[in-house]
């Protein structure tokens, strides 16, 4: 089961501090999803391609773990309590013992499971889902994703005494009606979140940022994404646990609406993968 909800490449050659996820590249659409949404609208909600943007960590060292369910059927960088409960079919919350606690995700249709179709936000499903379909997810999609991250983090802080750990996304060029921004605003070439200098080292968001500046890239740092779950939950500077999230604009290197890869792609994962490099080169001197 584990093989089929997700992937790790890189544990066995492990030789730097370096760990990449990428939750929300996954297309394998499990059978019982049961949306209401057309497919090619259902597709806006993934970050197409991001984990082969990436994996080229594995070869310098790294390791990388991403996801092959979706994120609209639920999403690994959301709380499992990040759900409004009057959208479940048959919770007890006497008999259950199951805490709820939704954020403005939630409210925007895209918690812990989408209830909304990306972009303009139709509702997902005709009716509500039933509290056994949400627990079954919970525990077979969601809490596997974060109990592999953890042991990989474990891993390699046990032997290395550190991690660098980058949350690595894609984001639409223009704000839609589900985002928390304004309609139509324009997306930088990257946004870095670190939960506002709060998720790793301040060396470690500046390395990113000026690296990728001085590609030409426009880059903006936690506006309007400073990192969610899986940057926030793990990380501690302080002990030398290190999270970053990174957002890359996807007109960079696809056409969002046909998925389809652009002349531009292999460009972008060169440059991407200079920039893990660059990562690897300060580990290895120990600047990080």
């Amino acid at each position: 089961m584990l093989d089929t909800i997700l992937n790790v490449d890189g544990e066995e050659g492990q030789s730097i501090p370096l760990i990449v996820d990428s939750p929300h590249s996954g297309v394998i659409y499990p059978s019982d999803f049961n949306h209401q949404a057309e497919f090619s609208k259902l597709r806006q909600a993934e970050d197409s391609y991001v984990d082969e943007l990436y994996n080229y960590v594995s070869e310098i060292g790294g390791v990388i773990l991403n996801a092959n369910f979706p994120r609209s059927y639920i999403d690994p960088n959301r709380a499992e309590t990040d759900f409004p409960s009057e959208e479940l079919i048959d919770f007890d919350v006497k008999k259950e013992k199951f805490l709820f606690n939704p954020t403005i995700k939630s409210e925007l249709g895209i918690g812990l499971i989408w209830l909304r179709i990306p972009p303009n936000g139709e509702p997902m499903y005709a009716n509500k889902i039933k509290f056994s379909e949400f627990i079954h997810r919970v525990k077979n999609y969601h809490r596997p994703y974060h109990k592999t991250l953890k042991e990989i983090m474990s891993s390699t802080y046990q032997r290395f005494g550190k991690f660098y750990h980058i949350n690595a996304h894609s984001m639409q060029n223009k704000a839609t009606a589900m985002s928390d921004q304004e309609k139509g605003t324009r997306r930088p070439d990257f946004v870095i979140g670190d939960r506002d200098r709060t998720s790793c080292k301040k060396e470690f968001t500046d390395l990113i940022v000026d690296f990728l500046r001085s590609l030409n890239y426009s880059v903006d740092i936690n506006d309007p994404y400073k990192g969610m779950e899986l940057t926030d939950a793990y990380s501690d500077p302080k002990t030398n646990k290190n999270s970053v999230q990174i957002e890359v604009n996807r007109r960079l290197y696809m056409d969002e609406i046909t998925r389809i890869k652009s002349d531009n792609f292999d460009l972008l994962k060169t440059n991407i993968g200079s920039l893990l490099n660059e990562i690897k080169l300060q580990i290895e001197k120990g600047i990080l």
